[in-house]
């Protein structure tokens, strides 16, 4: 009854040249790919009207059971089944889609075919895609070269379909990647703790310190010491080792205290010359000892 219902389907169906239609992967070898197009016959793309990325490999990126959408290039090939071209549906349909991926700037992987001046280019949706060499990494890339055959995450920045322009990025990612890295480092530093630092920096509202692990710190000019000063460098210079105690870690921010650590010092002097005192017999005289000195008689 079911293929009934197909066969009936099918009759009432007219595909033309230039159709974009949508089949189903029913089998697959070297040299092309069939689909099951719910028609009378079959759709048929060669090997080469797959897709544009040199990349590209028929038998390790398609597999039966695939949805796949191609363009009718001939409606009898010679042997009865459709003539179909992915490449010509994908001039078609990629740059809708790519526009989609950029208005939701989803991030999707693609990898590196090719270096050439000035960046590296990458196929997406079948269109060739640039990926400036200032937007491969968040630090300035040295040798491009480094990034032939790697898989990137990109987001599209640019898509122009006249122009055959499409511009890929994958700053933004690691850039949010690394943040959201340091934002876990900090929340896990404990407010209260003691840590050591190198200084990085001098600006006049206070001192940048280095607290290795790629997180550094502020020490307010009023947290560097105990008196007051007008500027952080009359105590401190870059490259100093401090200690600091760490006071908050809000809006993943470290703010640290110089003066905090001077304090605690000194209070624990504090303590160890209070209990030496109350402790050691020859800084004090008890009650005992001056009535056995009294002379009663």
């Amino acid at each position: 009854m079911k293929d009934y219902e197909r066969e009936l389907e099918a009759s009432f169906r007219t595909i033309q040249e230039g159709d974009v239609i949508q089949g189903t992967v029913i089998d697959v070898n070297e040299k092309e790919v069939t689909l099951d197009l719910k028609y009378y016959t079959q759709g048929i793309i060669r090997a080469e009207d797959m897709s544009d990325d040199p990349n590209f490999s028929v038998l390790a990126d398609v597999k039966e059971g695939d949805v796949i959408e191609a363009a009718v290039v001939k409606t009898d090939d010679g042997q009865g089944n459709i003539l179909l071209s992915r490449k010509e549906a994908n001039s078609v349909l990629a740059w809708e889609v790519l526009k989609g991926y950029q208005e939701e700037k989803k991030n999707v992987t693609v990898k590196v075919s090719e270096i050439v001046n000035a960046g590296a280019v990458a196929y997406l949706e079948g269109i060739r895609g640039f990926i400036p060499a200032s937007q491969l990494d968040i630090s300035y890339v040295e040798n491009l070269q480094d990034y032939k055959g790697k898989a990137l995450d990109v987001r599209v920045i640019t898509v122009d379909q006249e122009k055959e322009k499409l511009v890929l990025s994958a700053r933004d990612i690691l850039r949010e990647k690394a943040k959201e890295e340091h934002d876990h480092k900090v929340a896990m530093i404990v407010p209260g703790t003691v840590l050591e630092g190198t200084v990085e920096s001098l600006q006049p509202y206070g001192a940048f310190v280095d607290l290795k692990d790629g997180l550094t710190g502020l020490v307010h000019i009023s947290q560097i010491c105990i008196r007051r000063i007008k500027k952080p460098s009359e105590v401190l210079k870059v490259g100093d080792k401090v200690r600091v105690k760490v006071l908050n870690t809000n809006d993943g921010k470290i703010s640290l205290s110089m003066k905090a650590v001077e304090e605690q010092q000194a209070e624990e002097m504090e303590d160890i010359n209070i209990g030496q005192y109350s402790s050691g017999e020859s800084l004090g005289t008890s009650l005992g000892d001056l009535f056995a000195k009294l002379d009663l008689k």
